[in-house]
């Protein structure tokens, strides 16, 4: 299932310059996404690039590289005062996990050193958590906040596809948790040990989904991202 975006949809970004941190990852994808909603998408590989945007997209990957890429190119603590200083962002995949004040299982560089994250969301989140890339999966999940877009049937599902995905392990009081995967829904559901696992968060203008949305043609989270951004939501 994919949600192709409307007449009305395709043009909720117009005006607006969104960019994409494109360091590693699939950042391409997230552009195309944020250009079929009407918006400018930009590719981010200089701290100078920040300055000109209306908000910023982490895309999925590989959260150490993105992490250490970041900090050769002098990209992560401008990153970081953009997101203190309340610039939308929305972290996809890797993405969440960056976005993160906290990871359960960092991983470490030659001399011990942990991973590091921009952060900004009060949240713990645990890396590679569905399982490793044979384990990627697809689920319907209902998903909060996309109000917008229902229809005369209510809110359709958001079709996620999951691809060695985080999940959130701890939400902090200003997080709130959209979307969920039941015990079951996941391609080995004892790595659930019989407890829905957080995918979907948000906190002010803050976004982050465990799922990459951009590989499946489901605009609405790109949508609701932008609406964020406008302060409509």
């Amino acid at each position: 299932m994919t949600n192709p975006p409307s007449e009305a949809s395709s043009s909720v970004g117009s005006g607006l310059r969104i960019g994409v941190l494109a360091l590693q990852g699939d950042f391409r994808e997230h552009i195309h996404a944020v250009e079929a909603a009407g918006a400018t998408g930009v590719g981010i590989r200089r701290p100078a690039e920040l300055d000109d945007i209306d908000g910023l997209i982490i895309p999925g990957g590989e959260s150490t590289t993105i992490d250490k890429l970041a900090r050769i190119f002098e990209l992560a603590d401008p990153i970081r005062k953009q997101i203190a200083s309340g610039l939308p962002v929305y972290g996809s995949c890797a993405g969440m996990i960056l976005l993160a004040d906290d990871i359960a299982d960092p991983a470490t560089d030659l001399a011990g050193n942990p991973q590091q994250t921009f952060g900004g969301l009060d949240i713990t989140v645990r890396r590679n958590a569905f399982g490793r890339q044979r384990e990627s999966f697809e689920t319907d999940l209902d998903f909060k906040g996309l109000e917008f877009s229902a229809g005369e049937t209510g809110v359709d599902p958001v079709h996620a596809v999951f691809i060695r995905g985080p999940w959130v392990e701890r939400v902090g009081p200003g997080v709130e948790i959209l979307a969920q995967v039941e015990p079951g829904k996941a391609a080995h559901t004892d790595t659930l040990h019989g407890l829905a696992r957080i995918v979907a968060v948000r906190s002010g203008r803050l976004l982050a989904t465990s799922f990459h949305p951009e590989v499946t043609g489901e605009k609405r989270v790109h949508e609701l991202f932008i609406r964020m951004i406008r302060g409509e939501v």
